[in-house]
This record gives structure tokens, sequence and C-alpha cells, in this order.
């Protein structure tokens, strides 16, 4: 039986080989969707499957071993027919995720981190699946479930015992939420790129930069200057890569956009690459957002069959460009352009040292444009409307209008299209959120704002690129919230440096020590030293941003998180 599934494997590979080889200019670019497609087939990734990949690939078994095991979602051992995962991100635990884990566990028999004796199930916790104004969610194998209740987890247990089948929501209901995304709502399809096609490349750079646009993932590099350096690099071929790869907890306008204005981000990406000259267009799509692939890919195939990608687009002679969608694998730190790059070849997502640049040296050590889905789409409104009615909102550093996530303590989740410089003040009383304690701008990563500072502004000059916003209520134990964004970034970081590795471990220590009461002030004293430590030191966003939690705790809510009695008195 060993050799008959062996001699399958093998079959399989091979098949897998070719058609993934062939595709890439690179042989390392295939592993990991073989790895992936392989895992569709058999559940897992086996040692000798490891093996013989990398004798077909060239390479060694420790570096196959070495990315699939990197990656949340690719299996070394196997798992249930249904792998059930539970969002626990801060706003699924405030909305219920532990009634619902306990539910899971009564209902399975098996606690998280086990598969049920059968081989049925398998149930795991995972970060955040974009789904936060719908918490609780969770992804049964791809399909995702939101607004759980333990009745609802119980039957959909029973669907999957039964094949599946009986209450099972069709997945384009999924992520149906408030949104008033008005601009990319009235955007007439393709507009912009029928305009572009009439100017010049540094006609569109001169439009770009005279809007102020600037990057909507996370440093907020101004979109223009990125072009124009992606037009002035050396080297043949360049890429055009969508970071698609959405992982920041309460996050999820990107989800939003692709759903609903994917010929939006295609037109976008496919303007970019006229400005630079890339030929081969790539989205690094999430793994949480599997679901939405089908439809990408068929937005995809009508743009080819009218001519809006391919070759000779619009009649415009030499003017070629196609885009392919590769799949994450479950990795927070490939939304960082440099990892991201790495998993594109087929590697472990560990950040580049800088420089060079990815618009220098980036995918297969071509030029690279990376941009994300919200500021390739927010270039088509500019492009086709100009750069004086984008830049008449906002403020003076900060122009145009900005997508918000907005989830937690409010009584109007949803996806919210602003204006730059609103308040955070403004903007609880448009989503329902007055009397809050606290609100997080810009994901863990960004920054915790207490109830006296709401009147501060939501721009590039003050709260920064801020695109999700966690409402937590002035009952919520802020000492809770600061554990659970710590073991996020421990689970997420690469491992890469030290101080990240390490220094986070020591920080999630210093909060359960102060959630149990046993925590001195001279302690606290030294964690907040540490944490500026971790903000140096370490090599990219991930552990540059993990310590802010604490310090904001230290400035804000010190005599709070310090007057907790000692557990057990």
């Amino acid at each position: 039986m060993l050799l008959t599934l062996q001699d399958k494997e093998k079959d399989l590979i091979a098949d897998l080989a070719k058609k993934y080889i062939i595709e890439r200019l690179q042989k390392r670019s295939a592993l990991i969707p073989i790895l992936q497609a392989l895992q569709t087939e058999c559940g897992y990734i086996s040692e000798f499957a490891m093996q013989y990949i990398a004798d077909l690939m060239g390479m060694s078994a420790a570096e196959v071993y070495g990315v699939a095991t990197f990656y949340h979602f690719v299996n070394t051992r196997p798992k249930g027919r249904f792998i059930i995962r539970l969002s626990r991100d801060m706003s699924s635990m405030m909305k219920g995720a532990k009634m619902v884990a306990q539910q899971l566990q009564n209902d399975l028999g098996i606690r998280f981190g086990e598969t049920t004796p059968d081989g049925m199930f398998t149930l795991e916790w995972t970060s955040c699946i974009g789904m936060n104004y719908q918490a609780p969610a969770m992804m049964v194998n791809n399909e995702v479930f939101s607004n759980l209740t333990a009745p609802k987890v119980h039957r959909i247990i029973e669907d999957c015992r039964q094949e599946y089948n009986a209450h099972r929501k069709p997945v384009g209901n999924v992520g149906e939420t408030y949104s008033n995304t008005l601009n990319y709502a009235n955007h007439q399809a393709n507009a912009a790129l029928t305009k572009v096609v009439a100017m010049s490349p540094r006609e569109v750079i001169a439009e770009l930069t005279a809007s102020g646009l600037r990057g909507r993932g996370g440093a907020g590099f101004p979109t223009g200057l990125k072009w124009q350096f992606g037009a002035a690099a050396k080297g043949d071929p360049k890429y055009m890569v969508c970071n698609a790869d959405e992982g920041e907890p309460g996050t999820f306008k990107d989800r939003i956009i692709l759903g609903k204005h994917a010929d939006m981000v295609f037109e976008g990406m496919t303007i970019a690459a006229y400005v630079v000259g890339a030929r081969e267009g790539i989205v690094y799509l999430r793994y949480e957002y599997s679901h939405l692939r089908p439809h990408l890919e068929a937005v995809l195939e009508a743009r080819r069959r009218a001519n809006l990608l391919g070759k000779d687009i619009l009649g415009r002679p030499g003017f070629c460009f196609d885009v392919r969608i590769h799949m994450g694998a479950g990795a927070y730190v490939c939304g960082e352009e440099t990892a991201l790059i790495e998993s594109l070849e087929g590697r472990r997502g560990e950040p580049r040292n800088r420089p060079p640049y990815p618009v220098e040296r980036g995918f297969n050590n071509c030029p690279t444009i990376v941009n994300n889905v919200e500021t390739l789409a927010s270039a088509c409104c500019i492009l086709d409307r100009g750069a004086k009615w984008f830049a008449s909102m906002g403020t003076e550093r900060s122009k145009g209008f900005k997508l918000f996530s907005v989830s937690g303590d409010c009584t109007h989740p949803g996806v919210y299209e602003l204006p730059w410089g609103i308040t955070v003040d403004q903007l609880l009383e448009t989503v329902g959120g007055k009397g809050a304690k606290a609100v997080q701008v810009g994901g863990y990563t960004g920054q915790l704002v207490p109830a006296r500072q709401f009147d501060r502004k939501i721009a590039y000059e003050d709260l920064g690129i801020g695109g999700s916003i966690i409402i937590y209520g002035p009952d919520r134990d802020m000492l809770e919230v600061a554990e659970n964004y710590l073991e996020f970034f421990i689970e997420e970081s690469c491992g890469q440096c030290t101080p990240c590795r390490d220094g986070n471990v020591k920080l999630l220590e210093g909060i359960r020590l102060l959630k149990r009461g046993t925590c001195s002030n001279r302690y606290l004293n030294d964690l907040i030293g540490l944490s500026e430590t971790i903000k140096l030191t370490s090599k990219c966003g991930l552990g540059q941003a993990s310590p802010n939690v604490i310090v904001a705790l230290n400035a804000h809510f010190k005599e709070e998180i310090l007057a907790r009695p000692i557990q057990g008195h």
C-alpha cells in the first residue's frame, strides 16, 4: 500500500512539475504552487513527496521542508477531511469567538490542534480572515462562515457529516456588508485605461504625481514617484505585482474591492504596466481569500476577450500585458513587499535587506513594481476624473479619500470611503461607536488612541495610514487586547531576527504578569525599554511595530493596568 501511494505521488508530482515549471521563468517559483496542488490531491505533503519534489527541482529536501513548514496553510502531516479554522483576531474575540470555540470542542470531542479519531475533522485557531465586521467567523476548508452562534456552529458540523450539503451558504454571499465605496461604484469601467493609451507614460506619471496619491498599503510611498522609478529602471522583463495579501488584523477593505470592483484593480495593473513597461502581472492573493479566485479568474478571462489584456491592448501596437493569480500559503509577513517577492520565488517569506529595492531588483532579480489593491483602484479614479478632483479632498499633506475597515464595538461595522483628515471622533459618530475607551488605528501594527485623543486626525501627518479601525468599548480589558496582539505577532514572526523572535515573547510574559496583578512598576519600565530596543533593531515592520501596544498601554492606561488585584486574592 505504501509503494502504491508513493507511486501515485511520483506521477502526480511529475505532472505538476511539468505544468508549473513550464509556466515560470525560474523553476524555483513553481515550488509553492506545486505544494498547494499536491496537497489538494493528497491532503498533505509527505516527507517522501518533499524529497521527490526536491530531486525533480534540483533542490535539497531541507529547502523544500523549510518552505513547507513556513506557511500556515501547507500541511506536512495528515489532517481531517474538514479543517475548521476559527479566527482569533480581537474583533472575533470581542464578538464571542470563545463561546464558539467551546461549542466546536463540545461537538467534535477534541481540543484545538487535534483531529477527530475518524479523521473527519481538524480544529485549529487562525488569525484574521478578513471577516471582522461579521465576527465571529471561521473557515471550513476554503469556505467562510460568519456571524457564528452556537446553534449555527452545530448545524455546520452536522452538514459536514452529511457530505456538507444541507445548509451551506453559497460562496458568492460571503462578505456582503455595508460599503459606501461611492467613487469606486461610480467609476465607468476602463474609462481610465482608454484615456491612458492616448497619453505618454510621462504624462500619466505627472497626473498621478499631481494628485498626491500615496500607497494605500503600508509605507505610503508616493505612487507617481514609484511608477517613475519603475519606468526608468534598467532591465527586462519588468513585473507588475498586486499585493492582495491583506493580512493585517482588522483589515478587509481589499477583499471588498476584489469582490465588487475587481475590474478596477486589473485596470490599474494594466495602466501601471503601460507606464513602466511590464508585460507580466501577478496578483499575490492571500490564501484566506481562496473563495475569490474563481471570480477573479472569470474577470480576467472577460478582459482577455475584450482585448483589455493580451496582445496590442485596445489596438495599441506593442502594448502587451497579462495577469496571473498566485496564491499565498498563509504568512502575515508576506504583506511586506520583499517577503512577498521571496514567496513568489518559492522561498520562505522572509524580508530582504534593502537596498536594492524591488523597483531595481525584485521578482527574478528584475525590476518589479508592487502596489496594493486599493492603490491600483484609486489610480483608476484619478486618471479618469483628474488629479485636481482627487487633490481637492483631504488635507494639504494627505490628498484624496481613503477606505476604512471598521469593526469592534460599534453599531455599523463595514467599509467606509471617507476623506483624509477626518478625526477619530467624527469617524466614531459615523459608525455608531460613541463612548469608546480606545480605537486602534492602522491594525495591530498601528496606533492605539485613547478617548482623550479622539480629536486627532486620520491622516499621514498625524495617525498615519490607518486603513483598519478597531473600536474598543468602555468595558474592554486592554490587557486582553495586548495579549491577543502579542500572541499574533509571536505566531507570525518569521524568526529571522532575534529582537522580534525573542523580544516579543518577553513582552507577552510581561503582559501576562500584568493580567495576574504581579508585575511591578520597575518591571514594566524594563518592558518599555525592551520595547524600544525591539522597535529600533528589528529588520522589518512586524518587529518595528509589535511593541506599539505595550508602549501605548503604559502611556495611556498605566493606572488601569497596574491597579489590578492579584489573581486568586
